[in-house]
């Protein structure tokens, strides 16, 4: 199945906005936290233009969701209690991020020591 066939079922916010549930018509169903979704927003402010480019945010632990707009019909924007909302997130790359959550936030948590930084205090490199 190509990204076409990735379509959403059902959206929905849990724990006060520090969850998102994110199911797809493929029956494949994704819990992502408020926290991994904002580390991992698709925004230019997070990734740059270049792989080189891509920013690590710390401090983002209690960060929630307080708003889920749709744009279009192939992605939604959130928005978070930190003020970021210039993320765009295609079906295919919320597929994408709850196929691979596990090893993608293993990989921040690394990133995050590598560089100084850590889930509570705010900060980017």
């Amino acid at each position: 199945m190509g990204d076409a066939g990735i379509w959403p079922s059902e959206i929905r916010l849990l724990e006060a906005g520090r969850r998102l549930r994110v199911s797809f018509e493929d029956g494949s169903s994704f819990e992502l936290s408020s926290e991994y979704l904002r580390v991992r927003s698709p925004s230019a402010e997070v990734q740059g233009h270049s792989p080189e480019e891509r920013k690590t945010v710390g401090g983002k632990r209690n960060v929630a969701i307080i708003g889920v707009e749709p744009v279009g019909n192939y992605a939604v924007r959130l928005d978070f209690d930190d003020s970021h909302r210039t993320g765009i997130y295609t079906w295919p790359y919320l597929h994408e991020l709850g196929v691979g959550q596990d090893e993608d936030f293993a990989l921040y948590l690394r990133e995050l020591e590598a560089k100084g930084l850590d889930r509570d205090r705010p900060g980017e490199r």
